[in-house]
């Protein structure tokens, strides 16, 4: 069981640098800093919850998958989705989890501090 969780935890860590190889070469169209920063909150945010209950790990599931299965209004008829929405949940999910200092701020790409300004949740 416990190989299993620790596999499950690389693979969605290799979707989080997957998608955010392909901001990389999306050129202009997205904040690559705050991508960057939202990538490696949610690869910590993985690894910390490797082994804590199922409820847990599926809400970081949650925000991996949000953050990794943008819409392209290219291929769909919906808008592109900002990457301060990813924040938005992402942080929202640090918080869940206790882990304020994971939480990304937009203004500084070094520290993960402050409240998280959002009243809605998405889970």
């Amino acid at each position: 069981m416990q190989r299993g969780l620790e596999h499950d935890t690389e693979v969605l860590i290799r979707q989080v640098d997957g998608h955010l190889a392909t901001l990389r070469t999306a050129r202009g169209r997205h904040d690559l800093a705050l991508a960057e920063r939202l990538a490696a909150s949610l690869r910590h945010l993985l690894r910390a919850t490797t082994h804590a209950c199922a409820a847990d790990r599926a809400r970081v599931r949650a925000a991996v998958h949000y953050f990794v299965l943008r819409r392209d209004a290219r291929y769909d008829r919906l808008p592109v989705r900002s990457l301060a929405a990813d924040q938005r949940v992402i942080n929202e999910t640090a918080q869940h989890l206790g882990r304020a200092d994971l939480i990304v701020t937009a203004d500084v790409p070094t520290q993960h501090s402050g409240p998280v300004q959002s009243a809605r949740s998405v889970f």
